[in-house]
């Protein structure tokens, strides 16, 4: 899913939030399920990708966008704002 397209999925969540057809519940599933696919099929014209946390709580399942697994740590790292986590990185 491109960004143009993630955009228009969450326009779209949003608008039938705001003319009633969906609950908070309903548009907030919506919006992630966009978020997730958006994540897990990133592509970037450049060299980043991106990553999957998996280990303490704070961590596990955090996703982020990195030129490599020690620049994804460091971001999980730097996100979270914690130096003494355990984890380990995936590419997604």
């Amino acid at each position: 899913m491109d960004r143009i397209s993630a955009l228009r999925n969450v326009e779209d969540a949003l608008a039938d939030f705001e003319s009633g057809e969906a609950g908070l519940a309903e548009t907030e599933e919506r919006v992630l399920a966009v978020l997730r696919t958006y994540a897990t099929e990133f592509e970037s014209d450049g060299d980043l990708s991106a990553y999957r946390a998996n280990g303490d709580e704070a961590a596990d399942g955090v996703v982020v966008v990195a030129e490599s697994e020690d620049g994804a740590r460091r971001r999980v790292r730097e996100l979270l704002d914690a130096d003494d986590l355990e984890f380990e990185i995936e590419s997604v």
